[in-house]
């Protein structure tokens, strides 16, 4: 069964989000895409997956979480074949979105 959720978070104004520049961009028919935006996921884009596998950039677990919160939508498809770099870019960017304020404060 394919997981068809509606993300109402993905045209809500103010939802944090980071542009990952793709260092192999991904070929869509015609279409080269060379950059993802990753959005913040509600507690909800998490489901099914550990916070802990999320944070050590685990394959399955980022595989699951990124076609929730991507645009253009990444396929699992293309992510379990996507250049290593970009998969921990945009893992990277998710973790990002983990942190909260208050600890990002202190590191910069």
């Amino acid at each position: 069964m394919t997981d068809k959720t509606t993300d109402t978070q993905a045209t809500a104004p103010g939802v944090p989000t980071e542009v990952v520049e793709l260092e192999t961009p991904l070929q869509r028919g015609k279409t080269l895409v060379k950059e993802i935006t990753v959005r913040k996921p509600m507690s909800g884009g998490m489901r099914g997956v550990s916070l802990v596998d999320i944070m050590n950039l685990d394959v399955a677990a980022l595989t699951k979480v990124l076609p929730r919160i991507t645009t253009p939508a990444l396929t699992e498809a293309e992510l379990k074949t996507m250049d290593i770099v970009d998969l921990v870019q945009l893992g990277t960017a998710l973790n990002g979105f983990l942190t909260p304020k208050k600890f990002k404060e202190i590191e910069a």
